[in-house]
């Protein structure tokens, strides 16, 4: 789908790169470049095997990896060199150091007007806090969701996993994605996409926002409810296991009430309509939190999904790798790997009917491609190369 657009990889961590991940997925030619010595921070984040970084293996697959000491005048004009014959540059570095080095979009533009260049940032390249570092958790703070999300007399909750930095990768892969058609369909040149930690994740969080515009409410935690729905939250089994439940329409409701025993409710006007029902949302919450704290999960969802209430089981990541439907989606794959032996990780999400993602491999070692790539690319010979290598600026 992708094949023949090349995309320059110069990102660390999180965000910037899971973008570069999408497109690859996709056939795009990626071309990771990476400070020669430590790499991408992102090798030694989180879990480890023999000293290889599991989150390293799965963010990096179908990449190539070049290593480029961009601090140097003369890695930066290798890259300039290289972005003459890319289509897209991506980079999360702050833009008063890509300016000092002569990669901001401006100096890349001169060097190829057609070149689509996305710039992650944690604030955004405009405004007064455009220069400060950026990370993922300053975002899921700032973005108003950890200040909703947790338990009413318990603090503002961060979640144990890249929220922020996936909610942005997200965003600016389709952004690029548009920028490559208004690019190749309309002959238009090449552009620079800004996208932040903070905006894509605020965007998702609309309702709060139309809530203090128009009634000038500013929302507390309030633990799994939501104001908007009743009922909905996260209920105890007998067993000891958990169940989610949505009523988040008015016909899902009244299947709960009828699906627990209640018609009583189905029937009351206080309960069946969506308004009246909300400001009785914790007597609701109760009458269902009893009834499921009587059965087996087994037992609850049998029920449930008997009326088509929209009920599942919170799964753990052993109950989710062994999901009847997630197995037979190929959800999770196993990819071989000749430092792993072997590795399963999520498959490419979006499913095409003609044009199926792919991972092809998972990360490479640290500038496994030096060779090929600057050969391939800039004609340079294995003894250039090799004298690059020696003086550090590979």
């Amino acid at each position: 789908m992708l094949d023949g657009i090349r995309v320059l990889d110069i990102a660390t961590l999180a965000a910037a790169p899971l973008t570069a991940t999408y497109l690859g997925e996709f056939g795009a030619d990626v071309i990771k470049v990476e400070q020669p010595g430590p790499g991408d921070p992102i090798r030694g984040w989180g879990h480890q095997v023999d000293g290889v970084g599991l989150m390293w293996k799965s963010v990096s697959r179908n990449k190539r990896s070049i290593t480029l000491d961009l601090r140097v005048a003369e890695g930066q004009a290798l890259l300039r060199r290289l972005v003459e014959n890319a289509d897209v540059v991506i980079a999360n570095t702050r833009p008063s150091t890509l300016r000092a080095w002569g990669l901001d979009y401006p100096a890349l533009r001169a060097v190829n007007d057609r070149i689509v260049m996305l710039h992650i940032t944690g604030y955004g390249l405009t405004g007064p806090k455009s220069d400060r570092p950026g990370f993922g958790t300053l975002g899921e703070a700032m973005s108003g969701f950890a200040n909703i999300t947790g338990q009413a007399d318990g603090p503002p909750t961060l979640p144990p996993f890249m929220l922020a930095d996936g909610v942005a990768s997200l965003n600016a892969a389709y952004a690029v994605m548009m920028a490559l058609y208004h690019r190749d369909v309309y002959g238009a040149p090449g552009q620079l996409i800004d996208v932040n930690l903070i905006d894509p994740l605020a965007r998702l969080l609309e309702q709060t926002l139309l809530g203090y515009d128009q009634l000038g409410l500013v929302p507390t935690r309030a633990g799994n409810r939501w104001d908007i729905s009743a009922p909905r939250n996260t209920y105890r089994t007998a067993d000891g296991r958990w169940l989610a439940m949505s009523g988040s329409s008015p016909a899902l409701a009244l299947r709960v009430f009828r699906a627990i025993g209640r018609d009583d409710l189905a029937d009351d006007a206080d309960f069946s309509d969506p308004q009246r029902r909300l400001s009785r949302a914790a007597e609701v919450d109760q009458v269902v939190a009893d009834w499921v704290a009587g059965k087996t999960l087994t037992q609850a969802i049998d029920i449930l999904e008997a009326e088509n209430v929209a009920a599942a089981p919170v799964y753990d990541v052993a109950d989710l790798v062994a999901d009847e439907q997630l197995a037979h989606r190929e959800v999770f794959i196993k990819v071989d790997d000749d430092e792993l032996g072997a590795m399963t990780v999520q498959a490419p999400v979006p499913r095409f009917s003609a044009t199926p993602g792919r991972v092809q491999h998972l990360g490479p070692r640290l500038g496994e491609h030096n060779a090929e790539l600057y050969g391939e690319l800039l004609g340079l010979t294995a003894t250039e190369i090799d004298d690059l290598h020696a003086r550090g600026v590979l």
